[in-house]
């Protein structure tokens, strides 16, 4: 079936998962570093008690 002169996409057996395999493992690399990192600074001295941090403990709210 046709829409308006343009046939339906083909299906082609083309490797996907195999080429792209290192991207996607790079990818979950720098999303791990990137959540390592931003917890070791939530956890640091300097953020340790700022009220913008999501592990301070308060009591008061």
């Amino acid at each position: 079936m046709s829409f308006l002169g343009a046939a339906a996409l083909k299906k082609f057996p083309a490797p996907f998962l195999k080429p792209h395999l290192p991207f996607f493992v790079a990818g979950l690399v720098i999303a791990y570093g990137a959540n390592s990192a931003q917890n070791a600074m939530m956890a640091s001295d300097e953020w340790k008690n700022d009220p913008r941090n999501p592990n301070v403990r308060s009591g008061g709210h």
